[in-house]
């Protein structure tokens, strides 16, 4: 479904990202890891046509992704507070991405029916504006905001950052209903270790921007990613 082939991405000549072959199946619940710097966030930038290669691409469903619009149409992402429109509040930010979406009315309300729980009462009918919002709770927007459309691929940077307890163990909940039932196709990253494995069924280590480790998740998985860290 994402197939990536010979992208590199370089700045003032220095290569941030190299992967010459990397294939995530439709599906997939597939985990990036790494140290700062390790080139998570540059490869879902490419992915998500932010930025553009230095060589090499990026195709979904057989497109690629800086020629083509049909992948934006079942995609949804957040990477950082700067996806957000901040000064909407939530719900005029969420009939925004539904207007996009071509969704009505209804779909809204089931929306934040479906999203009440993780909500917790702290972002709809808070009249405040997202930019006044705090870090965890602009995280709910955006990450909400990202799955309003019911998206066949979700990519996610770091999602459990800024988030209480609580709510990183809601997330998790949510992100395994949606592997199990809906077969989202899930790129998420994230410095929590514990987090990634449980979500994803397949991890991958970057290291200054190229493949170390490409893990089926199994019942040693955390100990061998802690161990490799470690080292």
């Amino acid at each position: 479904m994402i197939d990536t082939r010979n992208l590199t991405k370089e700045y003032s000549g220095q290569v941030v990202l190299n992967l010459p072959y990397l294939l995530i199946k439709k599906g997939e619940s597939f985990g990036l890891v790494g140290n700062n710097g390790a080139g998570k966030t540059t490869y879902f930038r490419l992915i998500l046509d932010l930025i553009r290669a230095t060589s090499g691409e990026v195709l979904i469903n057989n497109e690629i992704v800086a020629h083509g619009e049909n992948w934006k149409k079942i995609t949804g992402s957040f990477l950082d507070e700067n996806f957000l429109i901040d000064f909407l509040t939530p719900e005029e930010y969420f009939e925004f991405i539904a207007g996009v979406h071509h969704l009505s009315k209804g779909d809204l309300e089931n929306f934040y029916a479906e999203f009440e729980t993780f909500f917790n009462g702290e972002v709809l009918g808070k009249k405040k504006y997202i930019r006044d919002l705090s870090k965890g709770n602009q995280q709910k927007v955006g990450i909400s905001a990202a799955l309003l459309s019911k998206p066949e691929i979700l990519v996610l940077d770091e999602p459990f950052n800024g988030l209480d307890p609580t709510t990183q163990i809601r997330l998790i909940k949510l992100l395994n209903h949606l592997k199990e039932t809906a077969g989202t196709t899930m790129l998420i990253s994230s410095h929590d270790l514990n987090h990634i494995t449980d979500v994803c069924d397949r991890i991958v280590v970057l290291h200054e921007g190229q493949i170390h480790k490409d893990i089926q998740k199994n019942n040693n998985t955390l100990k061998e990613l802690e161990d490799y860290f470690a080292a």
